[in-house]
């Protein structure tokens, strides 16, 4: 029987905090109607549903923190999370499907990307619900200690209210330092 593994990262365009990724095999019982890309779904049914596949599945989540990604930029550090959430499966899919257009280097899988993957494929939207949220939680955490931001409602990307914090308050400690525009604040902050 073929074992799929979907995958899926968060959090690649936001101005701060690791990026994380999800791998998730579904059982046979899953309800593939209800799973979508977590974009198109409101938070409150995202934990629902995050909940819902952590029960029905096989699942990991991994991340790539600030520091690796200012060190070896978004996208191999996409990678290597996706790499670990892959890794830290307790069982080995025969095929890994990830959404994008890039995969992780990994000997002995069998990888294949998938461009709008977390719109056509359940395992990949799975795995894209339950690493947002994952990491939505952990950037809220972040936010009751760095007031002012207001990462609870943006998230560390760049929106205007965001971007006025950082001219206004200065970069944190999690901010990624090689982001425009955290790179050219950071120049006249520090």
């Amino acid at each position: 029987m073929k074992i799929i593994a979907g995958v899926d990262e968060v959090g690649r365009g936001s101005l701060i905090g690791p990026v994380y990724a999800a791998a998730v095999i579904l059982n046979k019982n899953v309800n593939l109607k209800i799973l979508k890309d977590s974009k198109s779904i409101k938070k409150d049914k995202r934990e629902i549903l995050s909940k819902y596949i952590k029960k029905n599945s096989i699942w990991a989540i991994a991340k790539s923190s600030k520091d690796e990604i200012d060190k070896i930029n978004i996208l191999q550090a996409s990678l290597l999370a996706m790499k670990r959430a892959i890794k830290k499966l307790k069982k080995k899919p025969s095929q890994v499907l990830v959404d994008g257009n890039k995969v992780p280097l990994m000997n002995n899988y069998k990888i294949k990307a998938i461009i709008k993957g977390d719109k056509k494929i359940p395992a990949i939207s799975a795995a894209s619900i339950i690493a947002k949220v994952a990491r939505d939680n952990f950037i809220i955490s972040l936010s009751k200690k760095n007031k002012g931001y207001y990462w609870d409602k943006n998230f560390g990307y760049g929106t205007k209210q965001h971007l006025k914090a950082l001219k206004k308050l200065g970069i944190t400690k999690y901010h990624r330092k090689t982001f425009a525009p955290v790179s050219k604040i950071s120049i006249h902050k520090i």
